[in-house]
């Protein structure tokens, strides 16, 4: 079943593969993980957040990191950053909160990418829906998505 990310994916020719898992609500990455049998730290994470002002951000973050929202707001050049409430992201990306891909949202938003995510030759990050991850290179994720890289990740 394609989701607005996978077409987007098509859209821009960028090759992936579909990863199936079951979705366990606050199941967090270790889920997937476990289930693909892939080191956690692959699995990317499509956290939505607001500044001060109430203006959306997207950061994507490794599976086992969580994000310094101090360190995160310094380097985007906003006062403080938080998470979005779920419906308020849900309403921004057009995603379901465990179903948030940060191809096809509903709208542009600005995204910050952790920079050792990068460094990795390939990451599992969501399809556009729960339960489903698709595999490309992040060579593929920097060159299909406009971000700033970013050093916010707490282990």
């Amino acid at each position: 079943m394609q989701t607005p990310a996978t077409a987007f994916l098509k859209a821009k020719d960028v090759p992936f593969t579909e990863h199936t898992y079951e979705y366990v609500e606050h199941g967090g990455t270790e889920v997937p993980a476990k289930s693909l049998g892939v080191p956690e730290r692959q699995i990317v994470k499509t956290l939505v957040m607001e500044d001060e002002a109430k203006k959306p951000l997207v950061v994507l973050m490794h599976g086992d990191r969580k994000v310094s929202t101090k360190n995160l707001a310094r380097q985007a050049g906003r006062k403080s950053v938080a998470p979005c409430a779920p419906e308020v992201a849900q309403r921004h990306t057009g995603y379901q909160v465990g179903g948030t891909s940060p191809f096809g949202m509903r709208k542009p938003l600005p995204v910050f990418v952790e920079g050792s995510i990068l460094e990795l030759p390939e990451i599992y990050i969501n399809g556009g829906r729960r339960g489903l991850l698709v595999r490309i290179r992040s060579a593929d994720l920097a060159r299909v998505l406009s971000f700033s890289p970013v050093d916010v990740a707490l282990s």
